[in-house]
């Protein structure tokens, strides 16, 4: 709701700029998302490896 009405208080000061947030809101988000990708990726690799770090540690505490 926050964002809408700040979009609007966009469009009345200054309409082109808000016109040109709308059109290049998607290109730009299609372009950031491989990015965002690799991110959730490099970070499921290094929990992986936490993990298997961790095993022999949480083996030992339940024995």
């Amino acid at each position: 709701m926050l964002n809408l009405l700040l979009f609007l208080i966009l469009m009345i000061v200054c309409w082109p700029l808000a016109l040109a947030a709308i059109l290049l809101y998607p290109l730009i988000w299609l372009i950031l998302l491989p990015f965002r990708l690799v991110g959730i990726v490099v970070g499921g690799t290094f929990e992986l490896i936490a993990a298997l770090f961790y095993l022999p540690v949480r083996m030992l505490r339940a024995i």
